[in-house]
């Protein structure tokens, strides 16, 4: 009953650790956008996002006009975020991605 007690414990600890860790090298970007059409293409901003490797996650919801972009530590730059948003309907689309410090 103790050695089970014990290993179930161990486990337990071996998994908190691991997520505290997870968390500790995850960063978040905000990016505001602008322009009159971002509003309408929303999916393809998101879309675009999260081709990116090592994008986790994508919030459009949480501040009308930003994006939150989840990242696992430091793999893409912003400025690779923002340019994945400025391309997303090539010259000209009238919405832009500028990111916050």
């Amino acid at each position: 009953m103790n050695r089970t007690r014990i290993s179930l414990i161990f486990v337990v600890a071996l998994s908190v650790g691991f997520h505290v860790a997870r968390a500790a090298t995850e960063q978040k970007v905000m990016l505001m956008l602008g322009g009159q059409y971002c509003d309408l293409y929303l999916g393809d901003v998101e879309s675009a996002l999260k081709k990116i490797a090592g994008v986790t996650a994508v919030d459009l919801k949480s501040m009308k006009g930003h994006v939150i972009v989840s990242l696992e530590s430091d793999k893409p730059t912003p400025k690779q975020l923002a340019e994945a948003v400025n391309g997303v309907k090539g010259e000209g689309w009238h919405c832009s991605a500028q990111v916050m410090k």
